[in-house]
């Protein structure tokens, strides 16, 4: 059944995409900015998200901002971030919800059928956004929409960069998150903060500590 039902979400994803393809929109690359699409969790993974983000250039920009629908911590810490950020150097930026994979708490089982959801309302808003980059840093919501990007890129239809950048927190294991995404080879960038996590994942890319 559980079978069925994926190759199912396979089909119609292949399907909703290539009609995408028809009505999807070359990005001007005449401005030298690069579109973002920036997954927020929720706790921790915001508040490393948002350092992240303000240590982008102006060129990264506009931010589309993407956030679990229950998730009200994530979208007013946002919005207080681009506030403060808008008094110096103000930045196109918009905000968009999106079904959440798992919540916090929620049973594996019921998981299975709210990430189907997840990954169909997926398809829509990376066609809506057209994303140049994907940068994501840990929540489930991530998969579904790393996923769909993913789907879009190896059919030629819309071309990003998927880049994941593991939590300061992961010294010796990666995130359920971030071990798909590796042995799926779905994300083009994997970043991690600690060289012991480098050593054990070697696809990965050390780079330090970013927060």
């Amino acid at each position: 059944m559980i079978v069925a039902i994926g190759v199912v979400l396979v089909v119609f994803l292949v399907i909703v995409a290539c009609r995408c393809y028809w009505i999807s929109t070359k990005v001007d690359k005449r401005t030298g900015r690069c579109k973002v699409l920036a997954v927020l969790g929720s706790g921790g993974h915001t508040t490393e998200m948002l350092r992240l983000l303000s240590g982008l250039s102006e060129r990264y920009q506009p931010i589309e901002y993407v956030i679990g629908e229950s998730d009200k911590f994530s979208m007013e810490k946002c919005r207080r971030f681009e506030e403060e950020r808008a008094k110096q150097s103000p930045r196109q930026h918009s905000f968009h919800h999106i079904v959440r994979s798992r919540e916090v708490g929620q049973s594996w089982l019921s998981s299975f059928f709210s990430t189907v959801a997840a990954c169909v309302a997926a398809v829509p808003t990376i066609c809506r956004l057209k994303p140049d980059l994907v940068l994501c840093n840990g929540p489930g919501t991530c998969i579904p929409l790393c996923g769909i990007a993913y789907i879009y890129k190896i059919l030629g239809i819309r071309s990003c960069r998927i880049v994941y950048v593991e939590s300061l927190c992961r010294v010796e294991s990666l995130s359920l998150s971030a071990k798909l995404l590796y042995w799926l080879r779905i994300a083009n960038d994997l970043l991690v903060q600690w060289p012991e996590l480098q050593k054990k994942y070697p696809r990965t890319k050390y780079i330090g500590l970013l927060v």
